[in-house]
């Protein structure tokens, strides 16, 4: 058999003092905190993480959402102006095209008969052999 064992605590308590009350949270103030109270504030602690997770992956959303925004309008400005680019050198190119098939038609008709008196006829201010052209401003 075993001995009893003794008992090492005073029989006699002594008084308590008043102690000023703790303003400390519910965790610190009693180590033991029943399961319910446990599960709330895991739960809470969770929410809060999930709400701050959900506000990231939204601003970063938002932040590509902006960025395609503004590629695509700085796209079709440039499109805009690469169309009136393009309108601007196909006007210009009609035109040219229109003076090349005038100064074509006209440069055929010098080797016609008689291409050479007309091309004369056109010009009535030749200078004469010997002479200098002077040209006043």
């Amino acid at each position: 058999m075993q001995p009893l064992l003794v008992e090492t605590r005073p029989k006699t308590r002594r008084r308590a003092r008043a102690r000023k009350k703790d303003v400390r949270p519910l965790e610190t103030q009693n180590q033991r905190v029943d399961a319910a109270t446990l599960a709330s504030v895991l739960q809470l602690q969770e929410q809060r993480r999930e709400m701050v997770y959900s506000f990231i992956a939204l601003s970063m959303k938002l932040g590509l959402l902006l960025l395609g925004a503004g590629s695509l309008v700085k796209l079709a400005i440039s499109s805009h102006h690469r169309l009136i680019r393009h309108a601007e050198l196909s006007s210009v190119l009609d035109v040219e095209t229109a003076r090349l098939i005038r100064l074509q038609n006209r440069f055929d008709e010098f080797f016609t008969i008689g291409g050479d008196k007309r091309v004369l006829d056109e010009h009535d201010q030749w200078i004469a052999p010997n002479r200098v052209r002077v040209i006043w401003r």
